[in-house]
């Protein structure tokens, strides 16, 4: 999963959702930088990364005045994109996800890469429900 090299590559959470969108032509590259603040729950271990740039993709390509633009939907997407990762997870909050491992740390990285994967994989389905080209 390409989310995942990027992420164990260097990249934080946030930023590795993105860069996959980006590389599937989904997003500019520009939104990589607007992605990096909210890595590690915005920096205070509340939204999980991985989770706040897929939708940072999601309002790209959907929210007021984008390519899709449709705010509706971009809510709409938002929130099932939201119940399918609490479904599965339970929980939204990077520090409850991470628990018991300690940032910056080979562990916490294997840990969280399943967030990323799941994510990432969860964006690309959505988006190829959602995403019609020409």
């Amino acid at each position: 999963m390409k989310a995942v090299e990027y992420f164990l590559d260097g990249n934080s959470c946030s930023e590795s959702v993105v860069s996959r969108a980006i590389e599937l032509g989904l997003c500019d590259k520009e939104l990589l930088s607007v992605a990096t603040p909210f890595s590690g729950g915005i920096g205070s271990g509340c939204l999980c990364g991985a989770v706040s740039g897929s939708l940072l993709v999601i309002g790209h390509l959907f929210g007021k005045n984008n390519k899709y633009g449709n705010p509706v939907i971009a809510r709409q997407l938002a929130k099932e994109f939201m119940d399918k990762f609490k479904e599965q997870h339970k929980v939204t909050c990077c520090r409850v996800l991470s628990k018991g491992t300690e940032p910056g740390t080979i562990e916490r990285k294997q840990h969280c890469s399943a967030f990323v994967e799941f994510c990432s994989n969860n964006l690309d389905l959505l988006l190829k429900e959602n995403v019609h080209n020409g």
